[in-house]
């Protein structure tokens, strides 16, 4: 393939439910963890991730907007190695239950049992600044808007 769309990266996350999130610690380290996208990539530059306020990276965040995202994808049946993206963002913490509504799938109710009434629930956004992907011997930078 040659160079990829943002619609191209789209279609590769949507096989691709977990990620690694890297903060800026307090220490000034990288701190990182897994969450799920919830196969919400309809992908436009933004990536959604719901979590609780009392997360240590949602005060990370609050320090230093800036993220980033690791996306690896399954094997190929011939066993290659599946795609790999990274997304450098600025993340933004969601308060609002409406955009919650938006981005709600049935399948978070195991995390957050009562849906977006959820107590301390927050609504993570991602916005990409540089995505770069490695696609067997194909690599580079997707454009962004």
């Amino acid at each position: 393939m040659a160079d990829m769309s943002l619609s191209d990266i789209s279609e590769e996350m949507r096989d691709i439910d977990f990620c690694m999130l890297s903060t800026k610690s307090e220490t000034g380290g990288l701190a990182g963890r897994p969450m799920s996208n919830n196969r919400d990539v309809d992908y436009d530059g933004d990536s959604w991730f719901f979590a609780y306020e009392s997360a240590r990276f949602i005060a990370e965040i609050g320090r230093d907007p800036h993220v980033g995202l690791g996306f690896s994808g399954a094997k190929s049946l011939l066993g290659k190695p599946g795609i790999f993206i990274h997304i450098a963002g600025r993340a933004q913490v969601i308060r609002d239950k409406a955009a919650f509504a938006e981005h709600w799938v049935e399948d978070l109710e195991r995390w957050f049992p009562q849906g977006i009434e959820t107590p301390g629930m927050v609504m993570l956004k991602v916005s990409a600044e540089r995505i770069h992907y490695w696609d067997g011997e194909e690599s580079g930078e997707v454009p962004l808007r």
